[in-house]
């Protein structure tokens, strides 16, 4: 239902990640290659990034397609950081909440963005929302399933769970209220990057002089690229990255929201 991206590592001009690429952001807006759900994301888009010294990140959305904004590829040329994350959307509901509804959502020092869709929303999710207190629903920045899969991860986030966790409590609990529904999420802090697969793809990538890129799909050919299992946790630094299986509430063996890890990966620096 959308596709994002998130870096981080050395300062990058935005546009040498999102727009230059063959295959960028920028161009999946309209020709994604690996989709698998919507064929156009043309119903808003974001990008979030850190300004050096500044553990707040600056966030621009709009709510037309990228393609449309005249001012954000020269904006992007210019623009330096050292972490981000950005997405272009491809809405379940047309229209709703225009640009609020636009990832990253933002909280402190966190940006967040979720690729998929929650089956039967927003019924479904009634149950887990109970969880929420009434300021958090109040404060929700629009009123689709990802801004309420935010509030759940934020509400984990804010009791001190670490990030990993977050992300895989909240989707192991939103797919046993709604099977079947696609929960890929993207977390950054600024210094990490943490994400999950659950019923679409995501691909990561270790750039030569430094830096980690976590994207739904690869924008270039470059044989780099490393395609994460379906229901996977993913943790990832500027020189690391780790993937731990998730399972369904129903398979836990245990209390741990993850199963043990099956994969630890460190990207040579070429």
């Amino acid at each position: 239902m959308c596709r994002h991206l998130a870096y981080v590592g050395p300062p990058e001009a935005l546009g040498r990640l999102l727009v230059a690429p063959e295959h960028g952001l920028y161009r999946q807006s309209w020709a994604p290659r690996h989709q698998r759900y919507g064929t156009v994301n043309a119903d808003g888009f974001g990008v979030g990034w850190y300004a050096e010294g500044d553990p707040v990140p600056a966030r621009y959305r709009r709510a037309g397609p990228i393609w449309a904004d005249q001012s954000f590829a020269d904006l992007a040329r210019v623009v330096r950081a050292g972490a981000l994350l950005a997405a272009v959307r491809d809405a379940t509901l047309a229209g709703a909440d225009a640009e609020a509804a636009a990832a990253p959502f933002a909280a402190g020092a966190w940006l967040f963005s979720h690729n998929g869709a929650v089956t039967g929303w927003p019924g479904t999710l009634a149950e887990p929302a109970r969880a929420l207190h009434p300021e958090d629903l109040l404060s929700l920045e629009a009123r689709n399933d990802s801004a309420l899969v935010w509030a759940l991860v934020l509400r984990r986030l804010r009791t001190g769970q670490e990030e990993g966790r977050a992300l895989g409590e909240t989707v192991r609990e939103v797919a046993a209220a709604a099977p079947g529904s696609r929960l890929n999420l993207l977390l950054t802090g600024g210094d990490t990057i943490t994400a999950t697969t659950w019923g679409d793809t995501l691909w990561y990538r270790s750039l030569s002089g430094g830096g980690t890129v976590v994207a739904s799909e690869p924008y270039d050919d470059d044989p780099r690229w490393h395609e994460v299992p379906d229901r996977t946790l993913l943790r990832a630094s500027r020189t690391e990255v780790r993937l731990t299986a998730l399972t369904p509430l129903d398979d836990d063996p245990a209390d741990d929201a993850l199963a043990p890890a099956t994969a630890s990966t460190e990207e040579p620096r070429t």
